[in-house]
């Protein structure tokens, strides 16, 4: 099992909908969400893509020479960048970072933004797009030469000089939920991601992209996103859950989703879906919270819970095939230390750091009345489930 973080790069706060405790995207920010990524052993972070971001690959490479093994997901764009451009900046970016780079397939579900950026296609016309941009980046990226004549490129002699050190490319992780989109996952990309939808829901999904990609000759490793917020307790976590939208009215749930109703994305409308812009019954699966969909576009689920709970919901996730989990939590960098150290032992996780045996003992948490070392809880098995 693999655990992302996300960072933040439209800004982060205390609560959602509101200025009240809110933090403005600063480097040093960034940098302290990216190295705690980095320190506490998460494999690696998702940074968002679209024009309420900073640009994630100016983010990405500012932060790979402050990081040692953290990976990063960054967005290319089908349409807003040409195949041979983006596989040049996937390769230098992979070579610089020594094979920390992760590649997020995002295809777009907003005309009225896409339209802003000069693209000008229907939801399946979009879909065609990134089938061709795929078929000439895949090979370029891999070493070989493209020439391809489609509806929408035209490339002769495509060509990369310096590779990529990951074979034969950085991976290829993509999200859609729509017919089309799944047929492009099928017979593209390395990892289908799905929002966090209740189980029965993703198991579906899971279920019609295997079926397509075996058509295709093709095998998928599958990935989550969602929200968690974790407590001691369960009753502590709920109350984190309603403080995180105690200053989210009407209003702003109002003009948030008359801004995803333009949208053509079937993953948002899947959303929406879930909570129809209401406040009642937001907990639409077990410990599966839709209030974070109320203001926000995406990803709007969380989990909700003590470490032990959260920890059975997410095996039971990765019981259906899902092997990635792309976490957040408000605000981001207190939440990523939060979930490592409550969520953590209860998860079987690669790559954890160790601490080595020291001569001179370090303190974990303050030493007491200035002698004693504090005595460490005992960690809890990994939950399974049969």
């Amino acid at each position: 099992m693999q655990l992302l973080w996300f960072i933040p790069t439209h800004g982060d706060g205390r609560y959602l909908g509101t200025a009240t405790g809110g933090r403005a995207v600063s480097f040093p920010y960034l940098r302290q969400i990216a190295q705690a990524v980095d320190d506490l052993g998460y494999t690696g972070a998702l940074l968002p893509t679209g024009r309420s971001c900073e640009d994630a690959w100016i983010i990405a490479s500012t932060l790979v020479s402050l990081t040692r093994r953290m990976r990063f997901l960054v967005a290319i764009r089908p349409g807003l960048v040409s195949p041979g451009v983006a596989a040049r900046m996937a390769a230098t970016f992979d070579r610089v970072s020594e094979g920390r780079l992760l590649i997020n397939v995002v295809t777009g579900g907003d005309p009225v933004e896409l339209a802003g950026d000069g693209l000008h296609l229907d939801h399946d016309q979009r879909y065609e797009l990134t089938d061709e941009f795929l078929t000439v980046w895949r090979a370029i990226a891999s070493g070989e030469q493209a020439n391809f004549q489609g509806d929408y490129f035209n490339i002769q002699d495509g060509k990369l000089l310096f590779p990529a050190v990951q074979k034969p490319h950085p991976p290829l992780w993509f999200g859609g939920s729509s017919p089309v989109a799944q047929k492009i996952a099928a017979k593209h990309v390395d990892v289908y991601l799905t929002w966090g939808e209740p189980p029965a829901q993703v198991a579906e999904k899971i279920a019609s992209v295997r079926r397509l990609a075996e058509a295709e000759g093709r095998t998928l490793r599958f990935g989550i996103r969602l929200h968690v917020i974790v407590r001691e307790t369960t009753s502590e976590a709920w109350d984190a859950a309603n403080q995180l939208i105690k200053y989210v009215d009407d209003e702003a749930i109002a003009k948030a989703q008359k801004a995803y109703a333009r949208m053509d994305s079937v993953g948002q409308q899947r959303m929406t879906q879930l909570h129809h812009g209401n406040r009642e019954a937001l907990e639409i699966s077990p410990n599966l919270w839709a209030g974070v969909g109320l203001v926000r576009g995406g990803a709007g689920t969380a989990l909700v819970g003590d470490p032990q709970t959260v920890a059975a919901r997410i095996l039971e996730y990765a019981a259906l095939g899902v092997e990635s989990f792309i976490f957040s939590g408000y605000p981001h960098l207190e939440e990523a230390y939060r979930v490592a150290e409550l969520l953590f032992p209860h998860l079987p996780l690669e790559n954890l750091p160790t601490v080595e045996k020291q001569h001179v003992l370090s303190p974990f948490g303050e030493i007491v009345a200035n002698e004693d070392f504090p005595k460490q809880k005992p960690q809890a098995r990994a939950t399974s489930i049969s």
